[in-house]
């Protein structure tokens, strides 16, 4: 989930080298490390937000992004501190330990990713001013916030089929198929239970952020200066997102943008949003229908006791008692011999071609809707069939059924771990101690 992956960056591999991508790791406190907020119990000091800023400006100057002015950064990245001081603490208070074990493997991982052995990756990160315990200690709460976010948010989301086939008929209804989209995201938040004026002032925020891009200011520049989305410190930069990970709101706006153009304002129900859409692939896939058939039978296996004669006697008789006016269902149910469809009347459902052995499937495509089979002799006995009906079907198979339940629930994580964060922040004590003009 882009959400806590942002946050897990030491764990995700360095996407920028080793020196620009590591999170600074938390100072001990001093008597001349002056303290900057107040976190529920905990502090952040000046120089754990000094070494973070040295952090951050260079990973944006590798990434080509201009930097916005040091007061701007200070606050955005104060604010990015209390959110995982807040996390850490839920983490150690509700029982998450992380093993050193848990921390080792992680280094290692990073180490691989970079294509360093281990001390090679001590070594890089020493040279950045940081030992190796204090290391050790900021991946260790990188693991304790992985863990947190994965118990309450990503854990608790579930994908039901019906949300599956939903989505699947809509995608086809609109055209979408396999689309993705390349885009960055500003995000204007309005306070949960917010007043007019509240929403308002988010609102007036949001427009004058979009006048300034229209006038020609840099959008990843924009974003790490107005954004308080968790990808504000990367330019804004969602990446590759298909149409079912991003919210309808989203994919109705960027389906209207041509590749380097920007949306207008969107209202979300969490606040204002823009996006640049920096790029698209793929399109609509071609559609493949087939013919599926609702079809139902009696099933007489030949034994010791009833010989294939007897079989095909007895199911000639029900099929004679069928076309006077029996009823198909109560006949299945009495003497079909497949316990699992006669409790159901001998149906067998909706089927596609190939579902069934060639023999019952050649019969059954032979027969017209109503109409009763002969007696029909496949590897599992004899059989009288009935076809109540056809339709023209769409192909979805479990390929793009588990892409399309991946999709939903990344979208759904996303939109639970927005919710989750605004209650975490809004429920801290967080004090600020930051000079005017800091």
């Amino acid at each position: 989930m882009r959400h806590h992956l942002l946050l897990l960056l030491l764990l995700a591999g360095l996407t920028a080298g080793p020196a620009s991508a590591v999170t600074a790791p938390r100072e001990r406190v001093t008597d001349v490390d002056r303290i900057i907020a107040i976190v529920n119990n905990d502090v952040i000091t000046a120089n754990e937000l000094d070494q973070r800023m040295a952090e951050i400006k260079q990973q944006l100057t590798t990434q080509q992004i201009k930097l916005p002015p040091d007061d701007v950064l200070r606050k955005q990245l104060l604010e990015r501190l209390i959110v995982e001081q807040i996390q850490i603490q839920l983490a150690a208070q509700t029982g998450i330990r992380v093993t050193d074990q848990d921390v080792e493997q992680a280094i290692r991982t990073i180490a691989e990713r970079n294509h360093m052995s281990v001390e090679a990756l001590y070594e890089t990160v020493r040279r950045q001013g940081f030992d190796r315990s204090a290391y050790r200690d900021q991946i260790r709460n990188q693991i304790a916030i992985q863990q947190l976010v994965e118990r309450e948010v990503t854990n608790q989301v579930s994908v039901s089929e019906s949300e599956v086939s939903t989505f699947l008929e809509n995608r086809q209804a609109l055209g979408q198929g396999d689309g993705e989209y390349n885009l960055s995201h500003i995000y204007i938040p309005v306070p949960e239970s917010a007043t007019p004026p509240q929403i308002n002032a988010a609102k007036a925020r949001a427009e004058e952020v979009h006048r300034q891009l229209q006038a020609g200011e840099d959008f990843a520049r924009a974003a790490v200066t107005y954004s308080q989305g968790p990808d504000a410190l990367t330019g804004g930069a969602l990446g590759w997102k298909s149409a079912g990970q991003l919210p309808e709101l989203f994919v109705a706006e960027l389906n209207k943008l041509q590749p380097g153009s920007i949306s207008d304002v969107l209202r979300g129900p969490n606040g204002f949003h823009i996006l640049r859409l920096n790029d698209r692939r793929g399109g609509a896939a071609a559609a493949e229908a087939v013919e599926e058939t609702h079809v139902r039978h009696i099933l007489l296996r030949p034994s010791e006791i009833q010989s294939l004669n007897d079989a095909r006697n007895t199911l000639l008789q029900l099929r004679q008692r069928i076309a006077a006016g029996e009823d198909f269902a109560a006949l299945a149910r009495q003497y079909s011999e497949d316990t699992v469809s006669a409790a159901n009347g001998g149906d067998l459902g909706w089927v596609r071609p190939k579902q069934l052995v060639p023999a019952f499937e050649q019969a059954m495509n032979a027969l017209e809707p109503k109409q009763l089979s002969e007696p029909i002799a496949t590897p599992f006995g004899l059989h009288l069939i009935q076809v109540l009906e056809r339709r023209q079907q769409t192909v979805v198979g479990e390929r793009a059924r588990a892409a399309a339940r991946e999709q939903i629930h990344a979208r759904k994580a996303d939109d639970r771990y927005e919710q989750w964060m605004r209650q975490l922040r809004d429920e801290a004590y967080v004090e600020y101690l930051l000079d005017e003009g800091e």
